[in-house]
């Protein structure tokens, strides 16, 4: 059966998470909704990285089969009927065993902080108004580089089988009234870039040293992390596929 992947941009904020859960309010069900009524038919959709209540995305994926075939024209009509928290930038061909959740070679996250209170930034990134040590900041990002075991920023019962992941990229960029972290992975944990971002913080604001960071990191324990910012200063900026993995309709 033909499948197709949907590229996805959506405002956190108007929903618990991207995953189904029922008839709560998530990504993943209002997609499905809008599917069955343009093709009139039940339709179950598949992500590729879930996201927490809060968290926004520029570039989340979901795959479909379908007996049809999709076209340009059903851009237009499924954007038409999804909400105004949610739409759809992209639809590609793929794969028949495509499938974006194990098929995907990384993805990467934006987590933006404001130090000025800003109306215009609320639910959309974190008000810190606290001085931060960016050198400081930008080394606990470079250490992240020698681990692979993230145990430490993994949230209690997370359904997963190992803590390791690879990380390529981990740092911190000032973007004008705006402080950044980028991180890239191969995968990512429950709660793992809140935890991060947190943790960094804290060692930013002086509350300890390079050291003791380490420390955190290698004793695998989620107690010593702080997981506590906000979701919706979080963004899942991109997922990356095989060259030639989505095909344009």
């Amino acid at each position: 059966m033909p499948r197709f992947a949907l590229e996805v941009a959506y405002d956190g904020t108007a929903f618990h998470g991207s995953q189904i859960q029922g008839d709560t309010p998530t990504v993943q069900l209002a997609l499905n909704q809008a599917l069955s009524t343009l093709l009139r038919q039940p339709i179950e959709t598949y992500g590729a990285s879930r996201t927490d209540e809060g968290v926004h995305a520029l570039g989340n994926f979901y795959h479909l089969d379908l007996e049809l075939s999709l076209s340009t024209k059903s851009l237009y009509q499924l954007n038409a009927l999804l909400p105004n928290s949610l739409g759809v930038k992209n639809i590609y061909r793929t794969a028949d065993n495509f499938n974006v959740r194990f098929d995907a070679i990384s993805r990467q996250y934006r987590y933006r902080i404001y130090r000025s209170k800003n109306p215009f930034l609320f639910q959309k990134a974190l008000h810190f108004p606290y001085h931060l040590d960016l050198d400081t900041l930008q080394a606990t990002a470079k250490a992240l580089l020698a681990y692979q075991d993230f145990e430490s920023f993994c949230k209690r019962n997370a359904q997963t089988h190992t803590h390791l992941c690879t990380i390529y990229e981990s740092y911190w960029q000032q973007s004008e009234t705006e402080l950044h972290y980028v991180v890239k992975a191969n995968r990512f944990l429950r709660g793992m870039v809140r935890g991060l971002v947190g943790t960094q913080l804290r060692a930013g604001r002086g509350k300890y040293g390079l050291d003791e960071f380490h420390a955190i990191v290698a004793a695998k324990d989620c107690r010593l992390a702080d997981f506590s910012p906000k979701g919706w200063g979080l963004y899942l900026e991109k997922i990356e596929f095989p060259e030639g993995a989505l095909l344009p309709l």
